[in-house]
């Protein structure tokens, strides 16, 4: 009897819901908006995810989605953030210091393809396409400015050790980003993204990353 009596006693304090905070429960709503948006696009394309799509897909209200971001400007910007942040943590683990060159070029080209291939980059493709790739768009100008500082800092953590000129430098971010982002692209438009794995295309940028890297500086 007194085994029963503390098994009822004990039951109500194992059950309690532990209780989230204002924060954790924001991070969370935000996370699932953004989630919804990518899934959308890449499900149906830019044109046709509507506000309305949004807010089912991610199980809120439309003016929750207002709520956390401000509107559908504000959504997107979040959404190429949450996109460099991503691709950010999938090169984060790379120990530059620990690795030859030629290993760190293999691990970099191989890390920012896997990004560049995802349902995530797809769905950022469409929206620098649709909406930062216009022209009079106000916050292009600023975004490509934060983003190339963003890709900077990485490609500058990784390569910590290579003494190029600047212009140099930037000239080969460029072309890496401009490769992988073009090749991601074609296999879109083949219907072949994402499962494809272009092995030969991927080992000549690292071949030509390699090369340039070790380079004298001119």
């Amino acid at each position: 009897m007194s085994v029963s009596s503390s098994v009822i006693r004990l039951a109500p304090s194992a059950s309690k819901r532990i209780r989230r905070s204002h924060a954790e429960r924001t991070a969370e709503t935000r996370a699932k908006v953004i989630a919804a948006v990518i899934e959308a696009i890449a499900d149906v394309g830019f044109q046709r995810t509507t506000a309305q799509v949004i807010a089912h897909r991610a199980g809120v209200t439309w003016g929750a989605v207002q709520h956390h971001f401000g509107g559908k400007d504000e959504l997107l910007l979040a959404v190429l953030e949450d996109t460099f942040t991503r691709f950010a943590e999938r090169l984060a683990d790379i120990q530059p210091k620990k690795l030859p060159l030629a290993e760190r070029v293999s691990q970099f080209v191989d890390r920012s393809w896997d990004h560049f291939r995802s349902r995530h980059f797809r769905s950022t493709f469409e929206i620098l396409l649709n909406y930062l790739g216009r022209e009079d768009h106000r916050d292009a100008g600023e975004w490509r400015t934060q983003m190339g500082r963003a890709w900077d800092h990485v490609w500058s953590e990784i390569f910590y050790d290579i003494r190029l000129p600047r212009q140099q430098s930037l000239v080969l971010q460029h072309l890496t980003i401009a490769t992988l982002s073009g090749l991601a692209a074609t296999l879109m438009m083949e219907g072949s993204a994402g499962t494809e794995l272009p092995r030969k295309q991927l080992e000549l940028v690292k071949r030509t990353l390699l090369r340039e890297l070790r380079q004298r500086p001119h």
